[in-house]
């Protein structure tokens, strides 16, 4: 438990710093499951339109530091293949 007065202020921030990272992550999950039901219904359309939506909240959430740069990349980068591969 935190007992100086900075920690109990770290523990506060921590805390206000979690919920708005989840949001974020689970805004961001949201994006790239729109994009996974598009892949999954052969949609090319619908797929190509929600990985652009996607993308910008997936880099988003690089310069807020909730995901690693190379996540994003990596995740762009294998999401956007399998949409070029729709027939």
């Amino acid at each position: 438990m935190a007992n100086t007065p900075q920690s109990k202020k770290r523990a506060r921030q921590n805390d206000a710093r979690l919920t708005v990272n989840k949001a974020r992550r689970s805004r961001i999950r949201t994006y790239l499951r729109k994009v996974e039901e598009a892949i999954a219904s052969g949609d090319k359309e619908a797929a190509t339109a929600a990985l652009r939506a996607a993308q910008p909240e997936l880099m988003r959430g690089v310069t807020k530091g909730v995901f690693h740069k190379n996540t994003a990349a990596r995740k762009m980068s294998r999401l956007s293949s399998r949409v070029k591969a729709i027939a």
